[in-house]
């Protein structure tokens, strides 16, 4: 397991430095964006995984972009560096893509179904991926901005 959370760090370290690369943030922002990614992604796959915890995925996201916030927020202004600028690239690689992608596939089986018996097979597979994908969404976004209002003095320090 231990190699598992390695490579999932590894996977989402790169993706967060990619997602960093598009807005051009300072070369120190870039090693930061990585370890803040890399220590949330792996959080959430510990807790999801059946040997720890065994958490579904939407508490599991809840608790990693808590942490992505609070890391992003304590440790940026050691570096002279807004919160976001760390903060947003390491939540991108949380992005549920397979929930929005089950979900539309869902809905264009709704659409093209022949009976009712497969349009509600069709529509309870769009139910579920659609709540679960914006579920995960909001709690990314709920975890990430309570440390910055929890710790708004510190979060503002690198701005002024």
């Amino acid at each position: 397991m231990f190699t598992q959370i390695l490579q999932d760090a590894l996977f989402s370290a790169i993706a967060a430095i990619g997602f960093a690369a598009i807005s051009r943030p300072p070369s120190t922002a870039y090693p930061l964006c990585a370890l803040i990614a890399a220590a949330g992604h792996s959080l959430r796959f510990i807790l999801m995984s059946d040997a720890v915890a065994g958490m579904h995925i939407i508490p599991a996201t809840l608790a990693a972009s808590l942490l992505i916030g609070t890391l992003a927020v304590l440790v940026t202004p050691m570096f002279r560096i807004p919160a976001e600028t760390c903060l947003f690239p390491s939540l991108l690689p949380m992005i549920p893509g397979i929930y929005a992608y089950k979900a539309f596939a869902g809905l264009a089986l709704c659409l093209f179904s022949g009976n009712q018996e497969t349009f509600s097979h069709s529509f309870f597979l769009f139910g579920y991926n659609a709540m679960t994908c914006s579920c995960i969404l909001l709690c990314m976004v709920t975890g990430a901005v309570i440390p910055l209002f929890v710790l708004k003095k510190i979060a503002f320090q690198a701005t002024r």
